[in-house]
C-alpha cells in the first residue's frame, strides 16, 4: 500500500488548490497501475501511519519525523526527510550548493538584495522582500526580525530573465517556463525582473544544474527559480521540494508515479534476492 500524504495549508500561499491536484493526478496514475493508494493531509498523519511506501509534499516537522523512520526502515520515501528539511532551510541549502559550485547569486551587489526567512518556506509575501540598496536592506531585515523572522537570508539581485523550471530526478521530463509571458505568479515578486527578453541559453545546461542541485539537496521532486543573463549564464535564486506543477501537471504526475512505482519494484526485487 502507498500512503500520499498532503501539504499543511500554511505551505501552500495561494497554491492550496494547484498542490492537492498534482498530488491527486499521481495517485490516480498508481492506482491506475494496480497500486493500493491511501490520500491523507499531513495534518491528520498518525505516528503510527504505516505503508509500503511514501509520497509526500509534507513539510511539517512531525510528518519528516514519521519520513525519516519509516525510510531507516527501507521504505520508499518520495520526497526522503532529509531533502525536503534542507529545502526549508534556506540558509543552509544556499551554503551548500555554493559549496558544491552550484551556481547561486552573490551576497552583494549593484542591484539590490533580495531578504528572505532563512530557516522555513514562505508562507507570505512578508517572508520575501526586496530592498534597493544597503541602507534599505539593513532597515527591511530589521524589521523582519522584529516581526518574528530570527535569521534573515540575504543575496544580491541578479538581472535577467526570470524562468521557473519543474523536474523529476533521474527522468527525462524537465521544463521550463517564462512566468512574465504567462502572468501565473504567487506573490508578485516576479515583476521585479520585469518582462523577459528571451536570452539564448542552454536548456540541457539549466537541466544539468537542476539535476545536480537536486542530487545535492536530496529530493526527486523539484522545482525552482533561476536567472538568465544576457551572455546566457543561469544562477538559481530559489530550489523546492515538490512544487506545483501548474503549468505542466499531467506529464509530471506521469514521471513522479513512474519514479515510485519504479522504486517500489526496485525493492521487491531486493528483497526476494535476500530471500
Amino acid at each position: 500500500m502507498i500512503l500520499a500524504i498532503g501539504r499543511a495549508e500554511r505551505f501552500s500561499p495561494n497554491s492550496v488548490d494547484n498542490d492537492a491536484a498534482i498530488l491527486r493526478s499521481v495517485c490516480v496514475r498508481l492506482r491506475q497501475q494496480g497500486h493500493s493508494v491511501a490520500l491523507v493531509s499531513e495534518s491528520e498523519l498518525t505516528p503510527d501511519a504505516c505503508a509500503d511506501a511514501y509520497i509526500s509534499m509534507g513539510r511539517l516537522e512531525s510528518t519528516l519525523a514519521l519520513l525519516d523512520a519509516r525510510q531507516r526502515d527501507g521504505a520508499v520515501v518520495v520526497n526522503g526527510a532529509g531533502g525536503v528539511a534542507l529545502c526549508c532551510d534556506r540558509m543552509s541549502l544556499v551554503a551548500l550548493f555554493r559549496s558544491q559550485g552550484i551556481p547561486v547569486p552573490a551576497e552583494s551587489g549593484p542591484y539590490g538584495y533580495w531578504l528572505k526567512r532563512a530557516h522555513g518556506v514562505a508562507e507570505g509575501p512578508m517572508d520575501v522582500r526586496f530592498a534597493a540598496n544597503g541602507c534599505e536592506a539593513a532597515m527591511v531585515k530589521a524589521e523582519m526580525q522584529a516581526n518574528g523572522i530570527a535569521e534573515v537570508l540575504q543575496c544580491a539581485h541578479v538581472p535577467g530573465d526570470l524562468i521557473k523550471f519543474y523536474g523529476v530526478r533521474g527522468t527525462a521530463f524537465f521544463r521550463h517556463f517564462y512566468p512574465g509571458d504567462d502572468g501565473i505568479t504567487k506573490f508578485g515578486d516576479e515583476q521585479r525582473n520585469g518582462r523577459p527578453c528571451h536570452y539564448p541559453f542552454s536548456v540541457a545546461s539549466l537541466q544539468a544544474i537542476a539535476e545536480r542541485a537536486a542530487g545535492v539537496a536530496g529530493v526527486d521532486v523539484y522545482g525552482g527559480d533561476c536567472i538568465v543573463g544576457h551572455d546566457g549564464s543561469i544562477c538559481i535564486i530559489d530550489f523546492n521540494d515538490w512544487p506545483s506543477f501548474a503549468r505542466c501537471r499531467e506529464e509530471a504526475a506521469e514521471a513522479i508515479a513512474a519514479t515510485v512505482a519504479g522504486r517500489m519494484a526496485c525493492l521487491q526485487m531486493e528483497k526476494r534476492e535476500i530471500c
